[in-house]
């Protein structure tokens, strides 16, 4: 493989501001409890489409985890049951809205001794249909992704877990050719249940869970990753990015937010969002690698990146964690599922908006 073609090694330093509180309304909750569940939103002229794949139901077993979908329609009151899934149940599948389509991305399959794998498969779902298109298979199956999205057209895999480890991996799909080719990697320490956004050809990724590995024979560590890092895609090759890192965003690393990158109508700005998680990487029951159970976060912040600002926007009204994204339109942000309390998977759908979000 290429080395990766990297730009100036710089180093963001980033002001923290204060916004105001956070607009909160429900929305019909899903069928049944599930967290590290994939979400997308398909905007149409009809309305806004929400979609929930796989994940993990209230018994936090591997017997619960799931292979359904769901929607939510325009106007529905509830939501509609789709066709399964193909394949087995899995967890940390990725999913994202391009084409006036959603298109799921892999997950890992846990059996009964606890034993994962990662899986291929890209599927694809129009609004109307009834259940999912296989399209193709990832190069390297990636679960606990960044998924992004470019010029409605591109989607980027960055980083990620792969059957016995993490990758430095971002892997590319031309959803118009469905041709894969590698981009720029990933230039900080390989990840899992990461999060970040893109906006325009700027994309910022932050956090997740690092490996530590011994020399003896001592077990490896799962820690938590405080790294952010802005990537600038080049504008004549799709597959460069340059990468710089910036400073760290307020309070501590968080695992698995909710997370979605943003223009603000009016002054055109472009933000990455991030909400909830948890300060304490965990393992799919919501236990934490060191035993601990781990707690969720309420805050909500953002990356703006004309000014290099993180800006707070105050709390949600409950904690949230073990999110797969963060579907937003038309100024709102959708949070489908996760876990809470006592990491608890929960039906609940909530929509936000933030105030003071492009105020200077």
């Amino acid at each position: 493989m290429r080395r990766p073609i990297l730009g100036l090694a710089l180093f963001l330093t980033c002001v923290v501001t204060w916004a105001g509180v956070i607009e909160t309304e429900p929305l019909p909750g899903l069928n049944r409890s599930v967290s590290n569940n994939a979400v997308a939103l398909v905007n149409t002229p009809e309305g806004v489409y929400l979609y929930s794949f796989l994940g993990l139901g209230s018994g936090k077993t591997w017997q619960d985890i799931s292979a359904g979908a769901s929607v939510l329609s325009p106007g529905a009151k509830t939501w509609k049951d789709l066709a399964a899934v193909p394949g087995p149940g899995r967890l940390a599948a990725s999913a994202v809205s391009v084409g006036g389509a959603a298109w799921l991305f892999g997950g890992y399959t846990v059996a009964a001794d606890g034993s994962e794998e990662s899986i291929p498969g890209v599927y694809r779902i129009r609004p109307g249909e009834s259940g999912l298109q296989w399209i193709t298979d990832m190069p390297v199956p990636v679960e606990d992704s960044v998924i992004l999205t470019y010029l409605d057209r591109y989607i980027y895999l960055i980083s990620g877990w792969h059957d016995l480890g993490n990758v430095n991996l971002v892997q590319v799909l031309d959803t118009r050719t469905l041709k894969w080719t590698q981009a720029t990697p990933w230039p900080g320490v390989p990840v899992f249940g990461h999060s970040g956004g893109i906006s325009g050809g700027q994309m910022l990724v932050c956090d997740g869970v690092k490996i530590q590995y011994f020399s003896t024979d001592k077990p490896r560590k799962f820690l938590p990753s405080d790294g952010c890092w802005l990537g600038n895609i080049d504008g004549d090759n799709h597959r460069r990015i340059n990468w710089q890192s910036v400073s760290r965003h307020p309070g501590a690393a968080r695992y698995r937010m909710a997370a979605t990158g943003v223009v603000v109508n009016g002054s055109g700005d472009k933000y990455v969002v991030f909400a909830g998680g948890s300060d304490n990487p965990y393992n799919f029951n919501g236990i934490g690698y060191d035993g601990v159970p781990a707690k969720t976060e309420k805050s909500v912040f953002s990356f703006n990146f004309k000014s290099s600002k993180w800006q707070r926007h105050g709390a949600l009204p409950q904690g949230s964690m073990d999110h797969r994204g963060l579907p937003h339109a038309d100024g709102w942000f959708y949070l489908i599922g996760g876990m809470r309390g006592q990491q608890t998977p929960v039906t609940d759908v909530i929509r936000f908006k933030l105030e003071g979000l492009g105020e200077r």
